[in-house]
């Protein structure tokens, strides 16, 4: 690390490790604009719906999930990635174990 740069060579050493039936994160970076949060969800775990107050970005590093943002679901897998306006209802699924990247964006 550096104080011009942040580099993480591997995203799912940091996940953390998830037991059945339970979502977890962890924020691995926060300044005044952004905040870096990695969630594991096992198998079948939900995150209900809800909103975020800022702009958002979700990455799916890992796994298989039903994202429904806004009046949309969609199946979503490793490498999916997606941009929320503030105040979006969104939920995730998990249909298998998933790691996803959430970026939250404050101005």
């Amino acid at each position: 690390m550096s104080d011009s740069y942040n580099l993480y060579h591997n995203l799912l050493e940091l996940a953390p490790n998830v037991p059945d039936g339970s979502i977890l994160s962890r924020t691995f970076y926060k300044d005044e604009r952004l905040s870096m949060v990695l969630f594991s969800f096992a198998a079948g775990e939900e995150l209900s719906e809800h909103t975020s107050a800022f702009p958002a970005i979700l990455h799916f590093v890992s796994g298989r999930a039903r994202l429904r943002l806004g009046q949309d679901e969609s199946i979503v897998e490793a490498g999916a990635w997606a941009r929320m306006s503030p105040n979006l209802p969104h939920t995730i699924v998990a249909e298998t174990p998933v790691v996803m990247l959430l970026l939250m964006l404050r101005s």
